[in-house]
């Protein structure tokens, strides 16, 4: 029995698993010179646009998705209206491309891959869901302040063209994390659904990182003159 409660005191649980699990791949996706170059405001609006078209195509997969599962034992307890980003996305598209933003929003290649990923695990897998939720989402709340701040020193913008970044609902956004990370280590998930969980993250992240290795590929049109 001591043996027993000494494993559970010191095990680390879900949340800390997928942070220290991930952290290399999370790390790698970091390194993206797009990003770099755009939040050093290297690169003009246009790639700015550029990043939010293809980010709200993953939101309209993810969001459908989170839709579905909206009874899941499991995916349910993440999901709220508060987070929601695809109305946010379409607002920042129009102030950026106009009226006619639609026309202009066609997915790359490397995020038609990612949104084909989310539609093939988000549906059938409450794991394969959580793993994108939380990779979209909790980024959104933590690396994606300091996003918005880079942005709106680089290029002015002050809440049109970041409503992306916004999350009015969410009052105490740390708060808000430590609750989402609480909800991992209670969610009832078996050991290898854990290991499945943790290793659709790593995916996410490398899904995300092709991404923007696509945007950079077309770089030399967005750099700044």
């Amino acid at each position: 029995m001591t043996t027993l409660d000494a494993t559970d005191t010191t095990a680390p649980g879900l949340a800390e698993r997928i942070r220290t699990e991930t952290d290399a791949a999370h790390r790698n996706t970091e390194q993206s010179r797009f990003v770099g170059d755009l939040l050093a405001g290297k690169l003009t609006p246009a790639a700015h646009a550029a990043l939010i078209g293809q980010t709200y195509l993953v939101y309209l997969a993810l969001e459908a998705a989170g839709r579905a599962k909206a009874s899941d034992p499991v995916a349910a307890p993440f999901i709220g209206e508060e987070l929601l980003r695809t109305e946010a996305l379409e607002a920042d598209l129009e102030f950026l491309l106009g009226d006619g933003w639609r026309e202009q929003v066609t997915a790359l290649p490397a995020t038609a891959r990612y949104i084909e990923r989310i539609d093939e695990v988000a549906y059938d897998s409450s794991t394969g869901f959580v793993a994108h939720h939380y990779i979209r989402y909790m980024g959104d709340l933590s690396g994606g302040q300091i996003i918005r701040r880079m942005l709106e020193r680089a290029y002015g913008y002050t809440v049109d063209g970041l409503r992306f970044y916004i999350f009015d609902q969410i009052e105490k956004p740390k708060v808000y994390k430590d609750e989402y990370r609480a909800k991992l280590d209670a969610a009832p998930l078996s050991e290898q659904e854990q290991r499945q969980l943790i290793d659709e993250v790593n995916l996410a992240y490398q899904l995300n990182g092709d991404l923007f290795a696509a945007l950079e590929a077309d770089i030399e049109s967005y750099l700044v003159k």
